[in-house]
C-alpha cells in the first residue's frame, strides 16, 4: 500500500531490548557521588521513611558527609572504562547485541545516573523499536531494585503520545539458566584458588527487616537461590547480607560480622555475590578489599572473593536465554 506524498516517515519496526541495572556516579569525586545518592536515596522505595522526615536528614547530614567517604571507596575499584558497573553492563549489552544480531536492538541503562532509562527509551524508539522488552539484572524481586525500574519506566511512557508495546524479563533467583551461569562460574573460581573453602559464602545485599514482614519476596528468593546452588555444588553455601544502612534491623547474619566469625575461628572462606549480575563497589571494595580486611583483622588467613557472572561467557549465555524466553512471538 504506498502512502500521501505528505505522511510523516516511520521507521522500520523492529524489537528493542533494554538492559536495567542500579546505577553508578559519573566519576569517583565527591560531587558525582553526591548528585548520585541524591537520585538514587530520593526514591521512595529505597527508602521507606515520610519524606518530610527523611530529606532533611539527606539533604542536612548524609549528601554532606557520605560522598566524600563513597568517592574515596569508589576510586579504588574505578577502571579507565570507568565505573566497574558501567563497563560491564556495556559489554553484557554488546555481548547480546552479537547473539541476537539483527533480530533485536540491545541498549543498556542505569536506574540511577546514566545512561537513564527514558533516554534509552526514546533512542530505541527513534530507531523504530515498536516493541521493548525491559530486563532488570536483578536475579531476585525486591521492590527497592526490580520495582523502581518498572516505577521508572511507567513514569517515563506517561510522557510518550505514542508508546511501545511492554514486556518485563521477570526475576529469575530460581531459574536454571541462572543456576547453571552461578554453578558454572562459582566451580570455575574455587578451581583457581589455591586451597579449598571451608566455608562458601553467598553474600546479598541488604534490606531492612520490615520489609520482609511487609511481603517483600527478597529474603526469601535469596534463601531458595543459595539453597537450589548448593544442591547443584554438592555441597553447603552459607547465605549473609551486606551493605547495612542506618539504625533500623536489617536482614541478618550481616557479612562483615560473619567474616569477623570466620576469621577468629580459623576457617578458609570464598564470598561470592550472586545477587548483582555485574561487579560493582558492594563486591569490589566492600566484599573483596574492605572484607578480607576484616576477615584478616579477626586473624584470617585464606580468604577469596569471586567474581559476579559479568559479561563472560555463562552470564551472557544466561541473559541471552532469558532475553530470548521472554521474547517469544516477537522474534
Amino acid at each position: 500500500m504506498s502512502l500521501p506524498p505528505d505522511h510523516p516517515h516511520l521507521a522500520t519496526r523492529r524489537i528493542g531490548v533494554l538492559l536495567v541495572n542500579l546505577g553508578t556516579p559519573d566519576a569517583p569525586d565527591a560531587p558525582s557521588v553526591r548528585r548520585y545518592l541524591a537520585e538514587f536515596l530520593s526514591d521512595r522505595r529505597v527508602v521507606e521513611i515520610p519524606q518530610i522526615l527523611w530529606q532533611p536528614i539527606l539533604r542536612g547530614l548524609i549528601l554532606t558527609t557520605r560522598p566524600k567517604k563513597s568517592a574515596h571507596a569508589y576510586a579504588q575499584v574505578w577502571t579507565d572504562e570507568g565505573s566497574p558497573l558501567a563497563a560491564i553492563t556495556r559489554a553484557q549489552s554488546e555481548a547480546l547485541q552479537a547473539a541476537l544480531g539483527d533480530a533485536a536492538i540491545v541498549a543498556h541503562a542505569m536506574r540511577y545516573g546514566q545512561p537513564a532509562i527514558g533516554p534509552a527509551i526514546d533512542a530505541l524508539t527513534a530507531a523504530g523499536c515498536r516493541r521493548i522488552l525491559i530486563a532488570p539484572l536483578y536475579p531476585q524481586y525486591c521492590a527497592a531494585t526490580t520495582a523502581t525500574v518498572v516505577d521508572a519506566v511507567g513514569s517515563h511512557l506517561k510522557t510518550l503520545r505514542w508508546q511501545p508495546a511492554l514486556r518485563f524479563v521477570p526475576p529469575y533467583h530460581d531459574d536454571a539458566a541462572y543456576l547453571g551461569a552461578l554453578k558454572t562460574s562459582v566451580e570455575a573460581g574455587i578451581a583457581a584458588l589455591d586451597f579449598t573453602p571451608d566455608v562458601l559464602l553467598a553474600s546479598f545485599h541488604g534490606m531492612p527487616e520490615r520489609t520482609l514482614h511487609l511481603g517483600d519476596p527478597y529474603h526469601c528468593q535469596c534463601q531458595a537461590t543459595a539453597r537450589l546452588l548448593s544442591d547443584a555444588l554438592g555441597r553447603p553455601v552459607e547465605v549473609a547480607f551486606q551493605s547495612r544502612f542506618g539504625r533500623a534491623k536489617w536482614l541478618e547474619p550481616a557479612t562483615d560480622a560473619r567474616l569477623e566469625q570466620l576469621g577468629r575461628e580459623g576457617r578458609s572462606v570464598a564470598v561470592f555475590a550472586p545477587g548483582f549480575a555485574a561487579d560493582c563497589l558492594e563486591t569490589l571494595e566492600e566484599l573483596a578489599i574492605r572484607g578480607k580486611h576484616q576477615f584478616e583483622a579477626a586473624g584470617g588467613k585464606r580468604f577469596a572473593y569471586l567474581a559476579c557472572l559479568n559479561a563472560g561467557a555463562p552470564g551472557s549465555a544466561m541473559i541471552e536465554a532469558l532475553v530470548r524466553r521472554e521474547l517469544a512471538g516477537w522474534l
